[in-house]
């Protein structure tokens, strides 16, 4: 027998069969990456038992290089004494750091295994600046390798675990995919975090799940938790359990099959209603398209056109509100179906109770597999043009659930306010589909402008995640107590730049630290998101979007050229995942401009930290190009505001518009509500150090920035009002 096989089975009979049964359910992939001779294994994580499963998937022999207070933990020290490891004090000493060199210049694979690694299941595994070090002095290349899913040494503490995913016995390693070998030369700890990232990003497209029907995953969802109260309307406090919730959306949906449009628009603000809407459209297979009300007739209009809508679901109070709004051909008043349908929804009821979500789903002739066909349609916020239609797909909610859940656990104790319009990218995705699947509970409110209702209801549900912009932040620092948020343990905000002020005084008042997410409503939306740090290593940086989340690889690339550029220097993020989109509504050219070699360009401007951290500096389409210097318009509006003497980040005050001009390429227009003189403003501008180039040359005063219904700055008519000059 192979030395090899009798390894694996030394270390199967060491650890027993429930184990060899759970890593004969794992694939490995690249092992023809793997160098003859020696070189340094970079594992993305190697918590709880993930040391054995990787020996298991290497076909040689692993030389572990490990601290000693890992080395004598008992369910790990037979493995880590058959395999010949070495335990050092530090293993970041020059000892270690020595040690490790010498065996791959003899041939070895080492691999170091922090102590800190062994403690979390979830957390990356920090590159030291001594793997560096290593591939310098043993003069041999560096593999990386990704484990997808761990396996835990131990359940974590009470206080660990909360927002954090539970670990769990049946969490097996899906795939193991070593990379390929990055010279010594070349290698350096932001290049090896990017291979990692691309690493996990092709093991997370083999997860199994990720090409299920949203409907089918719904209805387990509310099946799992159909006697809790799933969705609290703050209007008037009622409340659907999710077996009620399931029956209602059934008996609805088979109303919607009667149609023959493959698409259903939802005009409804977050609500029982609004929720039961999208849900039975999903569960009819067919296709919601939650429209922004807020936005003018002729952006609505060019929507509707372009989604091809011929229904809607609304209510007669909002349709009675909406005198405006240009609707499809046939409108459904949500009221008014559903009472007509109270003895098929007690129907349904029962069949929730007494039959298996797989067989309701059966039923309901929902697919088995419709990974990559339309699931949900949003427009995007058209802030710099006409609305596009996001086309996500089943795979896209569904990949991005697993994403966010694999950093942020909420449990039955927890409360998610979902007050962001469920048209917002964000409110689609993580306060709409992720509790139907996940069995969240939510606080439904109509807008989150409204500051004081919706902390009242935070108060009053004791809600436990809230997800906000910073405009909406501001309003809080200004109308609410800190009381009123007493229960909340994750404050995240998205959809524009955090200012640091804003981020400091809301902690100073409410003792509680406001973190940042970043998302996109084509990535379906969440790429990354700040974290608590936690005791074992940081997982926060201020003015951070926190790391991007498993599953999702990313580049910084040169805006112009798309050359690769290295992780810390300032360019384009281009990102990669299957919770990427994959096209435009209708525009198959769109397609081609965004995409390149299966990533997707962002069109913001971003670098990484030596830690990989993501800073987001601005839109791309937020700078102008003048005299051939990139001049940044949220830097100069943020440098106008401290001029004038206003808090930074704080709308409708400022903002910098770049429009055509024949000599200079672009001409910078600043709009404001305050009278300023453009000469005063010039003279305080250069007294500050700002470049000229950068200085506007029209100061124009209007009577209102325009805000989108999203809290954003509508760059569109900003542009239009700017021309108008």
């Amino acid at each position: 027998m192979p030395t090899g096989q009798k390894c694996r089975g030394l270390i199967l009979r060491l650890f027993g069969s429930p184990f060899r049964l759970s890593f004969d359910k794992a694939k490995t992939f690249g092992l023809e990456n793997l160098p003859d001779k020696g070189f340094l294994l970079l594992p993305n994580n190697l918590s709880g038992l993930n040391a054995v499963v990787l020996q298991l998937a290497c076909p040689r022999p692993i030389r572990f290089i490990v601290n000693k207070s890992i080395y004598g933990l008992e369910r790990l020290y037979p493995f880590f004494r058959s395999k010949g490891a070495i335990p050092v004090q530090s293993v970041l000493a020059e000892e270690a750091v020595s040690e490790a060199a010498n065996r791959i210049r003899q041939g070895e694979i080492v691999c170091v295994v922090p102590e800190a690694e062994l403690t979390r299941s979830r957390i990356p595994i920090e590159l030291h600046k001594e793997f560096e070090l290593i591939a310098r002095l043993s003069e041999e290349p560096v593999v990386p390798v990704w484990l997808d899913r761990f396996l835990p040494l131990s359940f974590p503490s009470e206080r660990e675990r909360h927002f954090f995913e539970r670990s769990n016995w049946s969490a097996t390693p899906v795939a193991v995919a070593f990379g390929n070998p990055i010279s010594k030369d070349a290698f350096s700890i932001g290049l090896a975090r990017e291979r990692l990232l691309e690493l996990g990003e092709f093991c997370f497209e083999h997860r199994p799940g990720l090409n299920e029907h949203l409907g089918r995953a719904a209805i387990r969802g509310l099946r799992q938790n159909q006697f809790r109260d799933l969705v609290i309307d703050g209007i008037d406090h009622r409340r659907i359990k999710g077996g009620n919730l399931a029956a209602v959306s059934i008996a609805l949906s088979r109303v919607l099959k009667r149609d023959s449009g493959g698409r259903v628009a939802v005009v409804l603000p977050p609500g029982i209603g609004a929720v039961v809407a999208n849900a039975a459209i999903t569960l009819a297979d067919k296709t919601p398209v939650n429209l922004n009300f807020t936005v003018g007739r002729s952006a609505l209009q060019s929507a509707i056109q372009q989604g091809q809508i011929r229904l809607a679901i609304s209510a007669e109070p909002v349709i009675k509100r909406l005198a405006e709004f240009p609707w499809p051909e046939e409108v459904y008043r949500l009221e008014s179906v559903v009472s007509r349908l109270k003895a098929k929804i007690l129907l349904w009821r029962i069949a929730v109770l007494l039959m298996p979500a797989w067989l309701i789903s059966c039923l309901l002739r929902l697919p088995s597999k419709s990974g990559r066909e339309e699931g949900v349609i949003l427009f995007t916020s058209g802030t710099t043009g006409e609305p596009k239609g996001v086309v996500l797909s089943h795979r896209n909610i569904i990949s991005n659930v697993m994403q966010f859940r694999s950093v942020v656990n909420l449990d039955r104790n927890d409360t998610l306010m979902a007050s962001l319009p469920f048209f917002h990218c964000f409110g689609s995705t993580v306060t709409l589909w992720h509790p139907l699947i996940k069995g969240v509970r939510i606080v439904t409110y109509p807008s989150p402008v409204d500051a004081p209702k919706n902390a009242e209801l935070v108060q009053k549900y004791h809600v436990t995640l809230l997800p906000t912009t910073p405009t909406f932040l501001r309003a809080y620092l200004k109308h609410c107590e800190p009381k009123q948020f007493a229960s909340v343990r994750l404050l995240v905000t998205g959809a524009e730049k955090l200012p640091r002020e804003l981020a400091e005084s809301f902690e100073q008042k409410f003792g509680l630290p406001v973190l940042e997410g970043y998302g996109l409503t084509e990535t379906a939306p969440v790429v990354s998101v700040d974290l608590p740090d936690n005791a074992v290593q940081s997982t926060h940086r201020m003015g951070s979007v926190g790391r991007p989340l498993p599953g999702q690889a990313a580049q910084i690339r040169d805006p112009a050229s798309g050359e690769l550029l290295k992780p810390h220097q300032l360019g384009m993020l281009w990102l990669k995942g299957p919770n990427v989109f994959e096209r435009y509504l209708g525009e198959d050219e769109q397609r081609h401009e965004v995409f390149q070699d299966g990533w997707f360009r962002t069109g913001d401007l971003a670098r990484f930290d030596e830690e990989g951290f993501l800073y987001i500096e601005g839109r791309y389409s937020r700078f102008s190009k003048i005299a051939g210097e990139m001049v940044p318009h949220e830097t100069l509006e943020t440098k106008i505001l401290e001029l004038l003497g206003f808090e930074t980040g704080e709308q409708g005050i400022v903002t910098i518009v770049g429009v055509p001009d024949r000599s200079k390429g672009e001409l910078l227009v600043l709009l404001t509500t305050r009278d300023l003189s453009r000469n005063n403003l010039r003279k305080r501008l250069l007294a500050a150090g700002v470049p000229i180039l950068w200085i506007p040359k029209v100061v124009k005063r209007i009577e209102k920035i325009p805000i989108l219904g999203t809290g954003k700055v509508d760059l569109s008519k900003c542009r239009q009002l700017a021309m108008e000059r």
